[in-house]
């Protein structure tokens, strides 16, 4: 039974792939549960999403609750060489990021793990970490729970094709504060 449903899963799945709209719905009502307000859902093709720079890369923002969910947030984060992503805690969220491509290391709290695309590393909320990537350029899906993430993306980063913002550590660490983020020094 449970091999059928991965298959159909799998087959269900196969059905989306060809699909180009960014505007494909549907309900909860629709799927035979109960709504009090229908909420959308929607596919992204490839290159859809809020694209912005930040200090050490680009990050795509997919899901929020401003595209309709009130429950976590969804992006990319492509990290350039030697960039990383500093040590630092979420005060509110618990946070999962998979490497998709790109090799680097894994840190959480004390500890420090090689990670490989397929690599997946969850960070419950209150856990330092970060990620090094000391050879070459990394990315990752991140998603936490609850959104908040992505406003912190916004605040630090910029539209592509405007100038990228300069901030100093005390700048970018009020900015932490203020979404639930505390920092360490690299």
């Amino acid at each position: 039974m449970k091999r059928n449903r991965t298959l159909a899963g799998v087959f269900v799945f196969a059905l989306l792939l060809p699909i180009r709209s960014s505007t494909v719905a549907w309900s909860a009502a629709s799927l035979g549960q109960a709504a009090e307000t229908p909420r959308l859902g929607f596919v992204h093709p490839p290159g859809e999403g809020e694209a912005l720079a930040v200090p050490n890369g680009e990050v795509v923002i997919h899901v929020d609750p401003s595209t309709g969910s009130p429950r976590f947030a969804l992006g990319t984060q492509t990290l350039r060489p030697g960039a990383g992503i500093g040590l630092h805690v979420h005060e509110h969220e618990d946070e999962v990021l998979f490497v998709h491509r790109g090799n680097g290391v894994g840190l959480l709290g004390d500890d420090r793990t090689p990670v490989v695309p397929g690599s997946t590393i969850f960070i419950p909320q209150g856990v330092w970490h970060g990620v090094d990537n000391p050879e070459g350029e990394v990315t990752l899906l991140w998603v936490v729970s609850p959104p908040g993430l992505e406003s912190y993306f916004r605040e630090v980063g910029s539209p592509p094709g405007e100038a990228p913002k300069v901030l100093s550590p005390e700048q970018l660490e009020e900015i932490r504060r203020k979404h639930g983020m505390r920092g360490r020094p690299r």
